[in-house]
């Protein structure tokens, strides 16, 4: 199977800021310090929850189940010396539909971020992972 390369452009744009064209005719703003655009360890987090819910949605959709509210807040603990890198990362997932119980929302969590979730799967293998879910 041939393996896919994905590739990004990044500019500088002065002191620890970097644009980055998207699709829509857009650009990202990656600021290093993070007073002027994301992070990138913040866009990191960002990543890793949009893959996870894409993946969560997609498992939920073929189980028949109706998303009408979804949210993800993700939380990242870095190492205080150098390299700063996360030591851990906890999402929480807020759910609301229809169609499915907590047993079939942690299936989908759990495939998300044990096989599916390429973001997640990058990651140093070290860092735990874990999860909450509101479906109140």
């Amino acid at each position: 199977m041939p393996q896919e390369t994905k590739r990004v452009t990044l500019t500088w744009r002065g002191g620890m800021r970097f644009d980055s064209p998207v699709p829509g005719n857009s650009t990202i703003l990656l600021d290093g310090d993070g007073r002027d655009g994301v992070s990138p360890v913040v866009a990191l987090l960002h990543a890793a929850a949009a893959c996870s819910g894409t993946d969560i949605v997609l498992i939920l959709e073929k189980m028949r189940a109706t998303i009408r509210e979804f949210s993800i807040d993700t939380a990242g603990v870095r190492r205080e010396d150098h390299p700063r890198r996360y030591v851990s990362i906890h999402f929480t997932f807020r759910l609301r539909g229809e169609g499915f119980d907590e047993a079939q929302v942690r299936r989908a969590v759990d495939l998300s971020l044990e096989k599916y979730c390429s973001v997640v799967q990058s990651l140093a293998p070290d860092i735990p992972v874990t999860y909450d879910l509101d479906l109140g």
